[in-house]
C-alpha cells in the first residue's frame, strides 16, 4: 500500500502540486468544453469562475477532508494500541493529494462533446481514486470496531463521489450533447452544484 511506500516520510507534493495541476487542467478543459458547447456566432467569453471554482473544490477537498478523516481516526482509535493502525495528518494529506492524480487524465479526455463519454470517464476516475483511497485506508481504519470501520470507509467513498459529481457538473456538463438533448436537466444540475459551492 501507498502508506508503506511513504514509510513515515510523507511529502506535501501531492496535496499541493498535484492539486494545483488538477485545478489548472480542470479550468482549461472546462473552458474548452464550454467553448465547444457555445454558439460560435458571437465572441467566446472566458468564465474565470471556473478557475476559482476548481481551486475551491480541489484545494478544499484535499485540505479539509483529510483533516476530518484524521480527526475521526484519532477519536475512534483512542482505545487501541498507540502506533498500531495510526496515520498522521501529513500522511492523510499526502494520500488524498496523490489520489487526485487520476483527475488529470480524466479532465484531459472529458471535454468530449459526447456527454455519455464524459460520465464514463468521470466514473472511471472516481472508481480508480476511490479504490486507491479505500485500499490504503482499510489497514488504518480496520483497527476500530467493524461498524465504525465500515462507516468511515463509506464516508470516504461518499465524499469522493461528491467530488466526482461536482467535477462532472461544474466542468463538463456544458457539452453540446448535454445542452441539446438534456437541456434543462443539465443546467439544473449545474446550477444546483454551483449553489452548493457558492459560485
Amino acid at each position: 500500500p501507498f502508506l508503506d511506500i511513504l514509510d513515515g516520510n510523507p511529502d506535501l507534493y501531492g496535496p499541493f502540486w498535484i492539486a494545483t495541476t488538477v485545478v489548472f487542467i480542470l479550468f482549461l478543459t472546462g473552458t474548452i468544453s464550454q467553448y465547444l458547447a457555445s454558439h460560435h456566432d458571437k465572441a467566446f467569453v472566458y468564465n474565470f469562475k471556473l478557475l476559482s471554482g476548481a481551486a475551491g473544490l480541489v484545494y478544499g477537498y484535499t485540505a479539509f477532508v483529510p483533516v476530518g478523516l484524521w480527526g475521526a481516526l484519532k477519536w475512534f482509535s483512542k482505545n487501541n494500541v498507540p502506533g498500531e493502525g495510526t496515520i498522521n495528518l501529513v500522511e492523510c494529506w499526502a494520500l488524498y493529494g496523490y489520489a487526485n492524480v487520476i483527475w488529470i487524465p480524466v479532465a484531459v479526455i472529458s471535454w468530449s462533446p459526447i456527454s455519455i463519454l464524459n460520465y464514463v470517464f468521470v466514473a472511471v476516475g472516481f472508481a480508480v481514486s476511490a479504490a486507491f483511497l479505500t485500499r490504503n485506508l482499510w489497514p488504518v481504519v480496520s483497527v476500530a470496531e467493524a461498524k465504525v470501520s465500515r462507516g468511515l470507509v463509506l464516508a470516504v467513498v461518499g465524499l469522493h463521489a461528491g467530488l466526482a459529481i461536482a467535477i462532472k457538473f461544474l466542468f463538463f456538463a456544458a457539452g453540446p450533447a448535454a445542452k441539446d438533448i438534456k437541456g434543462d436537466e443539465a443546467e439544473k444540475g449545474e446550477r444546483m452544484v454551483r449553489a452548493l459551492l457558492g459560485l
